[in-house]
């Protein structure tokens, strides 16, 4: 039991991580379409038998079904209820080489056959994708689609797409500035200067719906979507 507890303690901050890239990518979900396919991949440099991912599944299971069944999803009934849903959860391994201090490195969470409300959410593969690590105790968000950012995953998140160009940090942070919502976060991702850029800005209160309108008003903002964690 000792042995148990440690393990789950080491794991703890991994089974937030899990549950919040999960319901970030569900989020990410246009209604209507269904999620039916999820691809888990976890990289790490410990060896296979030594990283049991069933707990991490279980949360992503839970943030998948929960929202639109009245199942309570737990470690016992999750693969069960998954499979009574028709939801087919695989997991991947990456075996990293390195020191195994930390049993993961990132976990990536891929939902496949659906069509996203943020276009940029979508992988080369057309899939909601979305990737993050545990640093110093707290997740965070290190990729949306094919975006590299670096955010924590803490309150609720804005995913802004926009044209790079100077002035759309001041131009978003202004109007959330101006609405009392503290923004705790923000990161910028980019395909290659001038061209196309994710902003995700991490903020501690829900913007209203006014403030989000503003934003998606912006003339260099070409898509975006408020997630809440």
């Amino acid at each position: 039991n000792l042995l148990y507890a440690q393990v789950l303690a080491e794991l703890k901050p991994y089974v937030v991580l899990a549950e919040q890239l999960g319901r970030l990518a569900v989020q990410l979900v246009a209604g209507g379409s269904g999620v039916k396919n999820v691809k888990v991949t976890y990289a790490s440099a410990r060896a296979t038998d030594d990283l049991d991912t069933r707990l991490l599944r279980a949360m992503i299971t839970k943030v998948i079904i929960e929202p639109i069944s009245d199942v309570y999803v737990n470690l016992v009934n999750a693969d069960y209820t998954a499979k009574q849903r028709g939801l087919r959860i695989s997991e991947e391994r990456i075996v990293l080489d390195g020191s195994p201090e930390s049993p993961l490195e990132t976990i990536t969470v891929q939902l496949g056959n659906v069509e996203s409300k943020f276009a940029s959410a979508l992988s080369e593969t057309g899939d909601v994708k979305d990737e993050g690590r545990v640093k110093d105790g707290v997740p965070h968000l290190t990729k949306v689609g094919c975006f590299e950012v670096n955010v924590s995953l803490e309150g609720s998140i804005i995913l802004c797409r926009q044209v790079d160009q100077p002035g759309m940090i001041g131009t978003v942070g202004n109007i959330l500035a101006e609405s009392n919502v503290n923004v705790s976060f923000m990161s910028v991702g980019r395909i290659a200067p001038w061209k196309q850029a994710v902003m995700v800005i991490s903020v501690d209160d829900m913007p209203s719906k006014e403030t989000l309108k503003k934003i998606g008003e912006i003339p260099a903002v070409e898509e975006f979507v408020f997630l809440k964690l």
